[in-house]
């Protein structure tokens, strides 16, 4: 599924390409299984900003099994999982049969599948992130309550299983009325709307504290309300900016409370830490419902499933079957 720049907008198409394409790297990877991310949508969005130079083959997220490998790290018949760096925006990604990648962009999965692994994706590996910056924090479920922002999408849902499983005590927020007892079967203790209650209100410096620590994916008025409502020594990981760029705050909840704001990159971590936390992902952080919240399309589909994303509509997680598909 090849995208292409043209005056009339961005087409995603299916198209045969010769190998040559694929670009360098060690590995070659015949893909499983790919995913749907809000990073997918923007690269078939014009002025999405993501796409370094058309045409290109998106997906950020690439699940399968090693065919061929130029480094002695992989084997053919190994089953790996590669997402971040420039996969999907620089260099083709997973929305084709095969995929050519650098080896040190290349993780091997143990105790996941490549449908799990898709599943997770680049939004469950960023919700993994989240949780462990809390957990690194001392954030504890004694410390009291995690709000979860933008809780049906990726990094929400999968960061409400996560969390869940590990005996947190979880607020969902959401603008979606209808998402109450899938948030609830994930985990959540409370479902409310969206941050702030009353949008239009002049924002508060302080607030009070409502929440030991959250994750958030919205950004915008909605982080500067939750920071403006977090307990003392209380941590914030933010990864999103669907809610806008800006951050309407001021310095008092980080020097009255002490409350700290953790940045959550999933693109450029490196490969050691990223195979360090895939293996957590496995392990102690796995999710308990990803079945749950994962509903599967054919990748000739990508096009309309990437538009749900961008117009608001979608849910979870989105696997792509790419094997046999074309």
């Amino acid at each position: 599924m090849v995208a292409h720049e043209s005056d009339s907008g961005i087409v995603l198409t299916k198209q045969e390409v010769g190998e040559d394409f694929l670009g360098q790297g060690e590995v070659t990877i015949k893909v499983h299984f790919s995913s749907a991310n809000y990073k997918d949508g923007l690269a078939i969005t014009p002025g999405g900003g993501v796409v370094r130079k058309y045409p290109i083959i998106p997906g950020i997220d690439i699940t399968g099994e090693v065919v061929s490998s130029e480094d002695d790290d992989f084997a053919p018949g190994d089953l790996v999982v590669a997402h971040g760096y420039d996969i999907g925006v620089a260099h083709n990604g997973g929305f084709a049969e095969y995929a050519r990648v650098p080896a040190d962009w290349v993780v091997k999965l143990d105790g996941l599948s490549p449908r799990d692994a898709a599943a997770l994706g680049t939004a469950g590996f960023t919700a993994g992130l989240s949780v462990q910056a809390l957990l690194d924090r001392g954030i504890t479920p004694e410390t009291g309550a995690v709000l979860v922002t933008g809780a049906t999408g990726g990094v929400g849902s999968v960061s409400i299983d996560i969390l869940s499983g590990l005996g947190y005590e979880i607020v969902a927020s959401t603008g979606k009325t209808d998402a109450g007892e899938l948030l609830s079967e994930l985990g959540a203790n409370e479902v409310i709307g969206r941050l702030p209650e009353d949008p239009d209100a002049k924002p508060r410096p302080l607030n009070k504290a409502r929440w030991a620590a959250a994750i958030d994916s919205v950004g915008g008025k909605s982080l500067a309300h939750i920071l403006s409502a977090i307990g003392y020594g209380g941590t914030v990981a933010v990864s999103g900016l669907t809610g806008g760029s800006g951050l309407p705050t001021t310095v008092l909840p980080f020097i009255l409370r002490g409350v700290a704001l953790l940045g959550i990159d999933s693109v450029f971590v490196p490969i050691e830490k990223r195979r360090e936390l895939w293996t957590r992902l496995a392990n102690e952080l796995r999710p308990q419902h990803l079945s749950s919240l994962t509903r599967f399309a054919s990748i000739t589909d990508a096009a309309e499933v990437l538009n749900s994303i961008q117009n608001g509509s979608h849910t979870g997680r989105t696997v792509f079957n790419v094997l046999g598909e074309f």
